[in-house]
């Protein structure tokens, strides 16, 4: 699997639909920090984690802070499932109800995951 770029465009996040295992495994090959998308049904899963790109790799307390707070507005929009797990290092929202907007997410927590908030901010439920 080819390294991610930094930040990630929506379009390059990789569907991880029946291959999570082996997407996680390349992404800690890589130390990089692991973001995809997986197929449940009619609906989305984003999965991104930081354990990926190896202890080096640190996740500052304001990133924690915006990842946990987009989610939580993602769920009031009921953009997301309520089971939606927030950090510290590990974040999943499940119930996204289109692709499209499960890359868009993915893109934003990638970004996010490397320190870069901006792309939370443009995000319609992320604000």
């Amino acid at each position: 699997m080819q390294q991610l770029p930094i930040p990630c465009p929506g379009h390059l996040i990789p569907d991880a639909t029946d291959r999570f295992d082996a997407a996680y495994r390349a992404a800690k090959a890589q130390r990089a920090v692991f973001v995809g998308i997986e197929r449940e049904g009619e609906w989305w899963t984003v999965k991104a984690d930081a354990l990926t790109a190896g202890p080096g790799h640190v996740v500052q307390d304001a990133v924690n802070v915006a990842l946990r707070a987009a989610i939580g507005r993602l769920v009031r929009a009921r953009e997301a499932g309520s089971d939606a797990f927030a950090g510290p290092v590990h974040f999943m929202v499940h119930g996204v109800p289109s692709e499209g907007r499960a890359r868009e997410l993915a893109a934003a927590f990638q970004a996010a995951l490397y320190g870069d908030l901006g792309p939370l901010k443009p995000c319609r439920a992320c604000r």
